[in-house]
């Protein structure tokens, strides 16, 4: 499996990809998520795909397997050290090739990009209605830095 940056050429499976992401978080919390729209659209991953502050990798192998959207943020908020976080807005393998490790290669060389730039730590958010993902996450070794809890009025 090879990672790298994503192009245009990749638009769109990761068209495709999102669809899937919507699909799972829509069943999930369907009173949150919409149905029939996508986190980003056509221009949106255009820009994307060309900011290097907000990287996007794919995995691929003879197609593409899965992508991680990421952002580089430098955290200057006057009560807080300043760091410098990779945090991954949004992690898809395709459901067809999910359980064949192909997440674990992405997310490490998410991992390996973030320390060659001198990040201080790796986030992510995850619903807790995903629990696959919670599960993936945690087997990674991740742990909570925070909890958002709610009530639905």
């Amino acid at each position: 499996m090879n990672v790298r940056r994503a192009e245009e050429r990749d638009i769109e499976k990761i068209k495709d990809l999102l669809n899937q992401v919507l699909a799972v978080h829509n069943n999930g919390r369907p009173d949150l998520f919409k149905r029939d729209c996508r986190k980003y659209t056509d221009d949106e991953l255009n820009e994307l795909i060309k900011d290097d502050d907000r990287p996007i990798f794919i995995v691929e192998e003879n197609s593409v397997l899965g992508y991680a959207f990421c952002v580089i943020k430098k955290n200057s908020n006057h009560n807080m050290t300043d760091i410098k976080t990779l945090y991954i807005d949004d992690l898809c393998v395709d459901e067809n090739v999910r359980g064949k490790h192909v997440g674990t290669v992405l997310y490490e060389y998410v991992k390996e990009f973030a320390k060659r730039i001198s990040c201080y730590n790796l986030t992510l958010n995850v619903w807790a209605c995903n629990e696959n993902a919670v599960k993936f996450y945690e087997k990674l070794g991740l742990k909570p830095q925070s909890t958002m809890m709610e009530t639905i009025l």
